[in-house]
């Protein structure tokens, strides 16, 4: 049944791109990242300020609310990838925003969710209000190997007894080659510039020993970065660069930049504009850089911010908007207030 349930999935993943020249099979593979905006169960954790998602707290946070927020969660991830890779979607999701495993566990087990098989990776990590970052996978694309939660380290004497959010990194194998997945959550724009590039160094740390030991090893730093593709934190600290022509070794590449900067949108609104927090970058070993179109191995194809018309408002002050579930002490049952990003990669068939 195993082995069948893999040959299905194979045939699903293969695709025929005549754009890529040749018309050669290539299997496709997504790779996603979404901030699921306060995914808290109602029951309060010991330790952390979840108090506004409890049945008395702000929000009157109950089991119906919980099930539908599960609910739309899970539509969204189950859609994601699938404009391109129909049936199947994304083989890797990293998300932000998840109190805990047993809003994961609810999560999984959710239809239409379920019906991909998921699991994921989760290491409870410091941050006082209880959000984490998790990882979902798909187990028949991609095998888990190693699983470290590297704290995030304050920089500034006087910030040393505060802790946020540290940076999953998970190394596993996708299509057969080494492949590490770095999902972070920044701190927030109420704190400065600063921590956000003392953010961008740790990142780049992690991403250059991992190079270190495996020049091979293609690695996909995601996430909420609470900056955008054209702040320092990003350009400088990270060395990502907007275009594939530029990228260097040591670099990484931002496919996002452009959609800011020349598309003029992105991933949440503030003030009527769109701001493009939610990213995905990549190591230059994902690119076709030469022009080769040498599909051998896992290779970058497209990126795309993730548009579904019940994702957004469509009346009021906010229309235009991504559909939160909350706003304002109101609940409408909305999803969240960021969209989902995705890239794609292909390797051909041989």
């Amino acid at each position: 049944m195993k082995k069948h349930c893999l040959l299905l999935v194979s045939l699903c993943l293969l695709i025929t791109m005549n754009a890529l020249g040749q018309g050669r099979k290539l299997a496709a593979y997504g790779i996603g990242f979404y901030n699921l905006e306060n995914l808290f169960d109602t029951c309060h954790d010991e330790g952390k300020n979840d108090y506004e998602y409890l049945p008395s707290g702000a929000n009157k946070w109950n089991g119906f609310k919980y099930k539908n927020k599960l609910d739309n969660m899970s539509r969204v991830l189950a859609e994601m990838g699938t404009d391109v890779i129909p049936n199947i979607g994304c083989a890797v999701i990293g998300v932000s925003e998840v109190e805990n495993s047993k809003c994961l566990d609810d999560l999984v087990a959710r239809e239409p969710l379920a019906a991909r098989g998921f699991k994921y990776v989760h290491v409870e990590g410091p941050d006082r209000r209880g959000v984490d970052c998790a990882m979902l996978y798909n187990p028949a694309l991609f095998t888990v190997d190693d699983v470290v939660l590297h704290p995030y380290v304050q920089e500034l004497e006087q910030d040393s007894a505060f802790y946020t959010r540290g940076f999953l990194t998970v190394s596993g194998r996708l299509a057969n080659e080494p492949v590490t997945v770095i999902v972070c959550h920044w701190p927030s724009r109420f704190s400065g510039s600063f921590y956000r590039e003392s953010a961008a160094r740790q990142v780049k740390v992690i991403k250059d020993n991992l190079l270190k030991e495996n020049p091979d090893r293609k690695i996909f730093v995601m996430g909420d970065m609470n900056d955008d593709p054209t702040n320092i934190s990003m350009v400088r600290y990270l060395q990502c660069k907007p275009n594939i022509n530029e990228v260097e070794d040591g670099d990484m590449y931002n496919p996002w930049y452009n959609v800011l900067v020349k598309d003029g949108t992105g991933t949440l609104m503030y003030n009527g504009a769109w701001n493009l927090f939610d990213q995905i970058v990549m190591t230059p070993n994902v690119l076709d850089r030469n022009g080769a179109k040498d599909y051998s191995k896992l290779t970058y194809f497209k990126n795309q911010v993730f548009r579904r018309d019940y994702l957004f408002q469509t009346e009021g002050k906010y229309k235009g908007n991504p559909k939160r579930t909350t706003a304002g002490g109101v609940w409408l049952n909305g999803y969240s207030d960021h969209l989902p990003t995705v890239i794609y990669l292909v390797k051909e068939v041989r």
